[in-house]
């Protein structure tokens, strides 16, 4: 690969390194280190996350002994299965958490009057913060005028990559 290959590549590497981040969607792990068991105020956890539509929730737990079931509020609050729409007992379950919603999830195997239950509520994916249109030298509109010539160098720089690499544009 020749050295100008090797920088834009770099610089590629980078600009998707800055853009991925934001993108991405967390695992939430129920309990964290403490994983799915009783006795444990899975409310506190709850509270101190933040769930975005595209995020997972995953609980760990020992299958032999317990499981997960999505529930309503009735079930919730009384530990009953009746409204199940949802059951998982892998010991290792990751669910997807794809509407802004406010989710109830309990252990069926009686684990839930030992307080394995929690509660999250999923909220939909804030919009990107709304740049400042900074009026620059001549009536432009500098901050604006950047980000959209970012945007063009990220789109230049993987067009040459597949260009040079595959033989043809991406764009």
């Amino acid at each position: 690969m020749s050295t100008s290959s090797s920088l834009i590549l770099r610089i590629a590497a980078a600009l998707l390194c800055l853009l991925l981040p934001s993108a991405a969607a967390t695992d939430h792990i129920v309990g964290a280190n403490k994983g799915w068991n009783p006795g444990i105020n899975y409310t506190l956890w709850a509270n101190n996350q933040t769930f975005y539509v595209g995020d997972l929730i995953s609980f760990r737990y020992q299958k032999s002994q317990y499981n997960v079931f999505e529930v309503n509020q009735t079930g919730y609050d009384n530990c009953t299965l009746d409204s199940a729409t949802g059951n998982w007992s892998s010991g290792k379950d990751f669910i997807p958490l794809n509407e802004a919603k406010r989710y109830y999830f309990i252990c069926g195997n009686g684990g839930c009057f030992s307080g394995m239950k929690v509660s999250v509520l999923v909220q939909a994916i804030p919009p990107p913060p709304a740049a400042s249109l900074v009026e620059g030298p001549k009536g432009s509109y500098a901050l604006a005028t950047a980000l959209v010539g970012g945007w063009n160098l990220v789109a230049a720089v993987l067009s040459g990559l597949f260009t040079e690499w595959f033989g043809f544009g991406m764009f």
